[in-house]
Parts: C-alpha cells; sequence; structure tokens
C-alpha cells in the first residue's frame, strides 16, 4: 500500500463519501481534505460542511461551480452537437472533468500527494476522474476505495457507520430506489427495475420533467439568441451560461421535453440501462442545429457531423483534457464564428419543433432558392454539365458491364 500523506476527497456528503472519508482515515492514516461541488444538482450543498466537520475534517472546500460548468464545458460541448450513440446528452460525462480538475487543483493548494473518489469499479466515473487527473498532474496518486475496500453492500456500509459513529441521514417519506446523479444538464436514473432493459421506468420516478401526455395543450414558442454558437438571451431577456441552462431546463420541463430511455455501451465493456431527464440539452441541440443551417458553410458542416462521433466519444470516455479533443475543440470553435442569430422553437408534449430562425450571417439567399422567377441569379442549364460530370465514372462502368 502506498504511503499517503494527504488526500483530496470527492465528498457529496451522502453515504458512501462519508464512509470513503473515515475509511480513508483509518486505512492510510492519512489527512483527509474534502471537495464538494455544487454544479447545479438542486440540492443545497452546504450541508456537507457540517457532515464532514463530524467525521474529524479540518479542510473543507465547497464550490459554487455552476458558472464555470456551463460556460467551459457544457456550452463548447454543443458547439459540436454533441450526442453519444445517437441518444445521451453526456450530461453526466461532461461533469466529470471539472471536477478531476477542482481535485487536483485543491491538492495542489493543500499539498495533498492524492486524490479519491466514490465511483464504482464497474462504471464510466472512475475512467474519467482518473483520466482527468492524470492529464493535469501525471504524479498524483488516485484512491479508489470500491475496487479494494470489501464494503460492497448498503447494509455493510451502514455496519460501518454504527462502528465509527458516523451519522446517517435518515430522510423522510419514501426513498428513492434509483441510483442517481444530477447537474444543471440532467438526471440521470439507473438502478432497480430500470435494469431491466424490457421493463418500462414508473412515471413517478421522472422529476424534471412532466408526461408528454399531461404537458400544456397550448404550445409554447421561445425565441433564442446565439452569438458564435452559444446562446446569450432567451426572449430578448439576456443570460449567462447558467441561467440559460436553469431556464430551459424549467421550461422544457413543463413541457415534457427532454426524456430519455437508453441502452448504452460503456467504456469498460458493458451494456447499461439508463433514463435520463435532459430538457435544457436537447432544446440547445435542436436550436443550435438550426442556426447552423443557415450561418454554416455546407462542408464545414458536413465535416463537423463527420468529426461529432469521435468526439463525442472522447467526452464520454473522459478525455476531456486530451490532445486530440483539445484540436477538436478548436476546429469547432473556428466553425462557430458566423453562428450567430435568432432561433424561433414551438414546445409541444415532448416535442423541440423549429418553425423559425434569421441571422445577419445567413447564407441562405430567397433570390437563389425561390421556385419562383430569380432574375438569372441562377443559370438551370449549368446543371446539365454538373450531372453528366457526376455521372461519368458511373457511366463508364455501365459501359464495361458493371453491375451494382
Amino acid at each position: 500500500m502506498a504511503k499517503i500523506e494527504k488526500v483530496v476527497l470527492a465528498y457529496s456528503g451522502g453515504l458512501d463519501t462519508s464512509v470513503i472519508a473515515r475509511w480513508l482515515k483509518e486505512t492510510y492514516g492519512c489527512e483527509v481534505v474534502t471537495f464538494t461541488a455544487d454544479i447545479g444538482q438542486g440540492e443545497e450543498v452546504e450541508p456537507a460542511r457540517a457532515k464532514a466537520k463530524a467525521i474529524g475534517i479540518n479542510e473543507i472546500f465547497i464550490e459554487n461551480l455552476q458558472e464555470e460548468f456551463a460556460s467551459d464545458y457544457v456550452f463548447p460541448m454543443f458547439r459540436a452537437n454533441t450526442i453519444y450513440e445517437g441518444e445521451y446528452l453526456l450530461g453526466t460525462s461532461i461533469a466529470r472533468p471539472l471536477i478531476s480538475k477542482r481535485l487536483v487543483q485543491i491538492a495542489e493548494q493543500t499539498g495533498a500527494d492524492a486524490i479519491s473518489h466514490g465511483a464504482t469499479g464497474k462504471g464510466n466515473d472512475q475512467v474519467r476522474f482518473e483520466l482527468g487527473a492524470y492529464a493535469l498532474n501525471p504524479s498524483i496518486k488516485v484512491i479508489a476505495p470500491w475496487r479494494e475496500w470489501d464494503l460492497n453492500s448498503r447494509d455493510k456500509l451502514l455496519a460501518y457507520c454504527a462502528k465509527y459513529d458516523i451519522e446517517v441521514e435518515k430522510k423522510r417519506g419514501t426513498k428513492s430506489p434509483y441510483s442517481m446523479d444530477a447537474n444543471l444538464l440532467h438526471i440521470s436514473y439507473e438502478g432497480d427495475i430500470i435494469e431491466d432493459p424490457a421493463a418500462e421506468p414508473d412515471e413517478q420516478m421522472w422529476q424534471w420533467t412532466v408526461s408528454p401526455e399531461d404537458a400544456p395543450d397550448e404550445a409554447k414558442y421561445i425565441d433564442l439568441k446565439f452569438a458564435s454558437g452559444d446562446i446569450v438571451s432567451i426572449d430578448g431577456v439576456t443570460m449567462s451560461p447558467a441561467e440559460v441552462m436553469i431556464c430551459l431546463n424549467k421550461i422544457g420541463g413543463e413541457n415534457g421535453v427532454g426524456r430519455a430511455d437508453i441502452v448504452e455501451n460503456r467504456y469498460v465493456g458493458m451494456k447499461a440501462r439508463g433514463c435520463y431527464e435532459t430538457p435544457a440539452g436537447t432544446i440547445i441541440l435542436k436550436a443550435h442545429r438550426a442556426i447552423e443551417s443557415i450561418t454554416l458553410d455546407r462542408e464545414v458542416g458536413h465535416l463537423k457531423d463527420e468529426l461529432m462521433p469521435r468526439y463525442a466519444s472522447l467526452i464520454y470516455n473522459g478525455y476531456w483534457f486530451s490532445p486530440e479533443r483539445l484540436a477538436l475543440q478548436a476546429l469547432i470553435d473556428e466553425s462557430q464564428r458566423y453562428v450567430s442569430g435568432i432561433v424561433r422553437l414551438k414546445l409541444y408534449k415532448g416535442n423541440v419543433i423549429v418553425v423559425g430562425r434569421e441571422s445577419e450571417c445567413s447564407l441562405f439567399d430567397e433570390n437563389i432558392a425561390t421556385f419562383e422567377d430569380d432574375a438569372g441569379a441562377y443559370d438551370q442549364g449549368d446543371a446539365e454539365g454538373f450531372i453528366k460530370l457526376n455521372a461519368l465514372r458511373m457511366r463508364i462502368g455501365a459501359l464495361k458491364g458493371r453491375k451494382y
């Protein structure tokens, strides 16, 4: 076992990380620093301070990172129209590099030689946390208790709490049977009934969105203004990136927008079923593609679409700080120079419908596109040579007797 003097723990204040904090002290005999990030999970994070103090933690970091999360992680990702395996908007994946970065920075600030997290040995998060940390500090040590200890059940965790007098919060009402993770971009659900990919989730599971059947019968119209690929105002009201996310989550949720039920391929090799609510992300993706449709050059747009699946995999698999992601981001950001304007959307019973888009940077020319008289703006006779040149290789093949 490596000698550890001080470790910075990603601390939620929940059962698992409270046990980890004490376990680190008992197992490694080291000092523990806790770090709790507010990235818009919708719960108060300040109570984590009292919980950390109760288990003997002296150095406690609690930070509101919502604006940094939205502006430096979520918005750059959506400039690429990023979606993993055609359905997943990467709500958990994109939050991990920011937490890794702060863990490493706090370790440097406090003189810690290690970081720790509560991710299990079966999931993607262990990979994301650790790849990010090693990219930023190649010498950092990482302790992943779930890969080391034998406290592999809730009963064992509770017994450990009883042994070391760790307070366990007893919430009133019925405890959710699902494993949930939330931030400004989404809330995810795993476990219980949805471990069976054939089972429909209970309606009571969803927390951010009304059922599309129960959404308002009247459509909701919104105008989103973009500047260089990012939303800067909603219905004429200027907003910060985090404010945009909060507003769109509320509007989208009220209209049943953003539910997804997915079986995804984890980086560690297994398939896993998860359910997600991503109202703001669903709206942003639709609107961003709409403004790009009139402002992006055709080949630039097609190149972005070809690169997007690779970019999505890099984020999903934990390579946010990799040289290839940074290189792709530079290309993506350059493509957004003229992606500015206004998109009008209609939200109706779970649907996001584009009903208008306009931009001073638009490449759409009504004089050329019209089916009416274009006053000589486009010579339709030019199309004959264009078609024959593009057909040449197929005509030669047919003349040579090739069958396709």
